[in-house]
């Protein structure tokens, strides 16, 4: 208990470092971790308590990812959702998978990797849009619509890989069949559940926290993951009032995350060695393929190389997804790699978001000096 104690106290000074920064707080809770566990000063160690507020930590991020999945909206602009999400799909999946089994990594750690490495920070594209006061930009929707497309990529990929040995088909059918009971319960349930979410009382939050932790514990006795048990759930409220969801369970998902990224840290063990080379090869495949994905994402959908950069400056920073693969599936030297990719990539997106429309400004100076600024008549 003591552990967690420490690590909030730590966090809480960060948080307040990182909000007057406008820099992204999560590589440096991860860094904290780090720090006080056992490859740092050994002040704090991973225990059951810890382990269950960061499994609420995970749990809450998933339910927030099922919330804010809403399939009219998704349906409404399904071109711009595919074009650019395929894109970034087979870019950044494909150096990944290829980076990581060259550098000696398995399939199955490849894909992992690849999985983690192509998922780019929903919170921190969207925080970065809005500090940045980017939200009118016209690149701001394409990078909205590729987060959406990466989260649906991701409940795919957990869908898959956690069928494990069960057939697919049967396990694919339990899953359609938890949404379709589910979201038969919040339609059929709708008025109840905002009459529910209307009352300025502590039930709100009591039934919020109630529901996603009734939903992941009983999703053992259906042999479904707790994980898309969960973002069945947020899918399902998703159709009576998200927003009054997402206001009454934050609290819970931001304390709970910042744990579970502090834990994080700390279960990492670089005893074993670390291979540099490899983190270092990873972490730049990381930032270029997120900057050819975007340069032909910002060709195609904006016809414009330099939408591109500001499409790739605002998604270069992987976080909450690429850990929660990690402790999902990772081995510890998958962890390893995935949180200094993480580390790397948040920092520098931070300041590619920031700077983005500089950087864009010095490419089109550059670009007109360049370029002659007057004839030259023959005979001159």
């Amino acid at each position: 208990m003591e552990g967690i104690v420490l690590a909030l106290f730590v966090c809480l000074l960060l948080a307040l470092i990182t909000k007057y920064l406008s820099v992204p707080a999560i590589p440096f809770y991860i860094l904290a971790g780090v720090l006080l566990g056992k490859a740092g000063l050994g002040l704090v160690t991973s225990d059951v308590i810890s382990r269950f507020f960061s499994d609420m930590g995970l749990i809450f991020l998933l339910f927030f990812m099922g919330l804010g999945l809403k399939p009219e909206r998704i349906a409404a602009n399904r071109s711009a959702v595919l074009t650019s999400g395929i894109i970034d799909l087979n870019v950044n999946m494909l150096i990944g998978f290829f980076g990581a089994y060259m550098l000696g990594f398995s399939i199955t750690e490849s894909l992992i990797v690849a999985s983690a490495f192509y998922i780019s920070s929903t919170a921190m594209a969207i925080t970065s849009l809005i500090e940045n006061r980017k939200l009118m930009l016209r690149e701001a929707e394409t990078v909205i619509w590729l987060m959406v497309f990466e989260d649906l990529i991701l409940i795919i990929f957990l869908a898959i890989i956690s069928a494990g040995n069960q057939n697919l088909i049967v396990f694919l059918a339990k899953i359609l069949g938890v949404l379709a009971f589910l979201y038969a319960l919040a339609h059929y349930g709708k008025e109840f559940l905002i009459s529910i979410l209307d009352r300025d009382d502590e039930l709100p939050i009591i039934f919020t926290f109630a529901a996603v932790l009734t939903t992941a514990s009983f999703s053992m006795y259906l042999g479904v993951p707790e994980t898309m048990m969960v973002i069945a759930l947020g899918v399902a409220f998703a159709t009576t009032d998200p927003d009054a969801f997402e206001q009454h369970a934050r609290p819970f998902k931001d304390v709970f995350l910042v744990v579970f990224f502090v834990f994080f840290g700390v279960t990492i063990d670089f005893s074993g060695g670390v291979n540099w080379y490899m983190i270092t090869i990873i972490c730049l495949l990381a930032i270029v393929s997120k900057l050819i994905s975007g340069l032909l994402t910002g060709l195609f959908i904006h016809r414009s190389a330099l939408s591109g950069l500001e499409i790739w400056g605002n998604t270069i920073g992987r976080g909450e997804f690429s850990i929660a693969i990690a402790v999902l599936y990772g081995s510890p030297l998958v962890g390893t790699t995935i949180a200094a990719m993480v580390i790397v990539t948040s920092i520098i997106g931070s300041f590619t978001a920031k700077y983005s429309t500089s950087l864009k400004r010095g490419i089109m100076h550059l670009g007109r000096k360049k370029s002659p600024s007057h004839r030259v008549h023959p005979g001159r």
